[in-house]
């Protein structure tokens, strides 16, 4: 197996295991605040995707894209971009549908989130964490 494939491999075995970590608090803690707290699901969805973004770039950053040695504030910035643009369209998309479908709100936000993951690791791996050849990593600035 080429080093290459073998990367991008190891790469998608960790966000997969970063992801799936970050997705199951999110889902845990929006679906706790509903059930304990009786917080709106959308609200309790925005509570869960902060804590999520957390524990998602601390593990990307460490372990998915190690190799890439970006600027962690140029990463976070990027990766906050992507993430709260897929949360904007993810609440949307929650929103809408729990007014329109029958599905259960904790099973239809699993359905999403694992939707969104996927998107994620795409601009994610090609921009977010993705290093720049002209600029050495101590001298990038966040665009």
């Amino acid at each position: 197996m080429s080093l290459p494939l073998r990367l991008l491999l190891r790469q998608l075995a960790c966000f997969v295991a970063v992801g799936v970590t970050a997705t199951a608090m999110h889902w845990c803690l929006a679906v706790w605040l509903v059930e304990a707290w009786s917080l709106p699901a959308a609200a309790a969805n925005l509570a869960g995707w902060v804590l999520a973004f957390g524990v998602s770039f601390a593990g990307h950053y460490t372990f998915t894209f190690r190799h890439a040695h970006t600027d962690w504030k140029r990463s976070a910035w990027r990766f906050f971009l992507i993430s709260v643009s897929g949360f904007a369209v993810n609440e949307l998309g929650y929103v809408g549908l729990l007014h329109t479908t029958a599905l259960p709100y904790d099973l239809l936000l699993a359905l999403l989130l694992v939707t969104q993951a996927g998107l994620t690791f795409l601009v994610s791996r090609l921009w977010a964490f993705r290093h720049s050849a002209s600029v050495p990593p101590s001298q990038e600035t966040p665009s």
